[in-house]
């Protein structure tokens, strides 16, 4: 029993569909297409209902693991390969006041009570204008100048003698436990981060009612890999946790880079080979922002990254991911040609049926593949029009009757929906106003950065196909 215990065990994404319990599995995101042998089709069968797997199945989870079609999970009993003694906590810290100063004292002094098997806690004092003084339970070491987030975890590197570095940021909280579930999955020696899930405290007024159901922080329920261009693109290092080795080997943070720094060390983290997971399951909390002047200095400054990262990653920042049918077809609903629109998507049905004849039911599924497609197209068209695309939307709103209308569908319709599906302590109205200054902000940041950097990827979009074959 104890053996059953301790093997790898997963579970399938949600998107994961097998028609007719057959050999072609579609999942993963991007959504990819599996054909498998009559032997995947039995690994397939004992990971849709959570048995263990025969041996051999690595072949075939690798590549579905890779894909973001199924994910590894901890069960409850099995043996735990590292300790808190394993890892050194890295907390780069700019106080700038004593609010800073008491969120500082109050994280180190619950990182000391996690457990008797004390992990090394090392705080980068990166030349913040409030004094810092000895903190009990932490090694202090300081940067001469502000040299911002990602320079101080470099700097805290250094120092790290453990396998394993948390990065976390003075205003997060951990739950007990979290350390410790994103410590399970480092049996597999190929993961170099593991993330937890970044809720938003629970504090009074609009603000904190909006960002509890729609904080950039918070990346949902879903576990996933994380890789550029799929459903989990990003983590914020508001608290990782990383291999030791993997952080070296990429030479930590890009420190010419003030904002994005995170996601450009997650990419090349993957790009060098290393597996990286978003763990839900593993919560934290952070505190939002505030005021509405601090709300949309955030938003700004996440998307003046944008232009940066995707000059370092190309292709990765398209704000529009979607087929070329998808595109069409929305863009002929647009300009007021409902019926050419249907029959794009009808033909994209059509094309789908020809390239999955070989499975049962092959005009149903492409049916099904086909408006999940573009219902996923529309709404990132949507969000696209009302975050990055917004200056050109309104420039042709002021000539265009039917352009006013899609700019108002694009912005009401999406925020309507995520109100009634999510239900925050907020009304429909100010969750709207909020959403749209949220989207707003941070295109202001895309194209401040655009400018900045003279590089105009992050406004293009991708029109590529879907789904792809993973064999």
């Amino acid at each position: 029993m104890t053996d059953l215990i301790n093997q790898p065990h997963f579970i399938v994404d949600p998107s994961w569909r097998r028609p007719v319990r057959g050999l072609m599995v579609f999942a993963g995101s991007p959504l990819k297409m599996f054909t498998l042998s009559e032997e995947g089709r039995r690994v397939a069968e004992l990971l849709e209902i959570g048995l263990p797997l025969p041996a051999g199945h690595e072949a075939l989870t690798n590549r579905l693991l890779d894909a973001g079609a199924i994910h590894p999970t901890h069960i409850v009993g099995s043996e735990q390969p590292f300790t808190l003694a394993d890892v050194s906590i890295v907390i780069p810290a700019h106080v700038r006041n004593a609010k800073d100063a008491r969120l500082l004292h109050t994280l180190v002094d619950k990182l000391t009570k996690l457990s008797t098997t004390a992990a090394t806690i090392i705080v980068v004092n990166d030349a913040s204008p409030h004094a810092i003084s000895n903190i009990a339970g932490a090694r202090v070491v300081s940067l001469d100048h502000n040299k911002g987030p990602g320079a101080a975890r470099n700097h805290g590197l250094q120092f790290v003698t453990t396998p394993f570095v948390a990065f976390i940021d003075v205003d997060v909280t951990l739950e007990n436990n979290t350390l410790i579930e994103l410590l399970s999955y480092f049996a597999d020696e190929r993961v170099g981060l593991v993330a937890p899930r970044i809720v938003s405290a629970s504090t009074e007024g609009a603000l904190a009612a909006y960002e509890a159901l729609r904080s950039p922080l918070d990346l949902g329920p879903l576990e996933g890999r994380i890789r550029k261009g799929t459903r989990i693109s990003y983590t914020p290092s508001a608290m990782w946790l990383c291999r030791t080795e993997a952080m070296r080997q990429i030479h930590g943070f890009d420190e010419s880079l003030q904002v994005g720094e995170d996601v450009d060390a997650l990419w090349r983290l993957d790009t060098a080979g290393w597996r990286c997971r978003y763990q839900p399951t593993a919560v934290c909390t952070h505190l939002p922002r505030s005021t509405v002047s601090d709300f949309v200095a955030q938003r700004i400054g996440y998307g003046t990254s944008a232009a940066a990262l995707a000059q370092r990653h190309k292709g990765a920042l398209a704000p529009v991911r979607v087929s070329g049918y998808s595109a069409g077809m929305w863009a002929l609903i647009a300009l007021g040609y409902p019926i050419f629109g249907a029959l794009v998507g009808a033909g994209t049905i059509a094309a789908l049926a020809r390239k999955l004849r070989d499975i049962p039911n092959a005009v149903e599924e492409s049916a099904r593949l086909a408006g999940l497609g573009n219902l996923h197209a529309g709404r990132t068209i949507a969000s696209a029009i009302t975050r990055v695309w917004w200056p050109i939307a309104v420039v042709l709103a002021l000539f265009s009757k039917r352009m006013r209308w899609v700019l108002i569908t694009a912005a009401v319709v999406p925020s309507m929906y995520e109100w009634w599906k999510g239900r925050p302590k907020l009304d429909p109205i100010r969750f709207t106003a909020l959403r749209v200054l949220d989207d707003a902000s941070y295109g202001v940041g895309v194209w401040k950065g655009v400018v900045r950097e003279q590089n105009f990827d992050a406004l293009k979009p991708d029109l590529t196909s879907w789904p792809k074959n993973a064999n």
